[in-house]
């Protein structure tokens, strides 16, 4: 897709949010705000009839009323099968962010994170990745083994450098493998947690415990 920019909705109550994140997201040759959303419903249905390559969704919009972040990631996985949506929030909370993957976000930002983060998160998001702050993957991504031994160590430590968004090529480079182990080892781990995409695999191992979340 050289030279053809991401196409991304900006889904946040605030107006003043939005305007700088336009200004933000624009400033990249290859992002481009295709829409913005001041809610979680208005979030699902410019999605799906705007045909973005990436939304950007608030974890809670303000007022208490209609559905938060959450529940539109879901309408979307239901709705626009395949959408790709990053959360970007204030909200840093170990369980946000759990409810966040399981509900099938592929990336969780932090609004007060460096831009760099932002960019990051949303192109890995685009080509099937998933992207996460840093300071959240040192909370979210613990030392302790599998549990029942669904996974090997191996297999765990693969999984807990698709957590921080490597390329196959970067874990293999911090594993010291080959690249064809590495894919070797990620059919295996799709297979042990009925997962069939990188953000799929984390979810499912966080939520069983299988990257420790104390």
């Amino acid at each position: 897709m050289s030279g053809t920019p991401l196409r991304l909705l900006v889904a946040d109550d605030h107006a003043v949010v939005r305007a700088g994140l336009r200004a933000l997201l624009e400033g990249e040759p290859d992002l481009e705000v295709a829409g913005e959303a001041g809610s979680g419903e208005e979030a699902v249905r410019l999605a799906a009839r705007l045909g973005v390559d990436v939304v950007l969704m608030d974890l809670r919009f303000g007022g208490g009323r209609g559905i938060d972040g959450i529940e539109a990631v879901r309408r979307l996985a239901a709705e626009a099968p395949g959408m790709p949506v990053v959360m970007l929030t204030s909200y840093s909370g170990r369980a946000d962010v759990v409810r966040a993957l399981e509900a099938g976000a592929r990336g969780y930002v932090l609004k007060a994170g460096p831009p760099q983060e932002l960019f990051t998160a949303v192109r890995g998001a685009a080509a099937g990745g998933l992207g996460l702050a840093s300071e959240l993957v040192g909370e979210l991504v613990g030392q302790g083994p599998a549990p029942e031994g669904e996974l090997s160590g191996r297999e765990v430590e693969v999984v807990r450098l698709l957590a921080e968004g490597l390329s196959n090529r970067a874990i293999a480079e911090a594993l010291f493998l080959s690249e064809a182990t590495v894919k070797t080892h990620l059919v295996r781990v799709y297979r042990k947690l009925g997962a069939d995409n990188r953000a799929a695999a984390v979810s499912e191992a966080v939520r069983r415990g299988l990257l420790d979340l104390e």
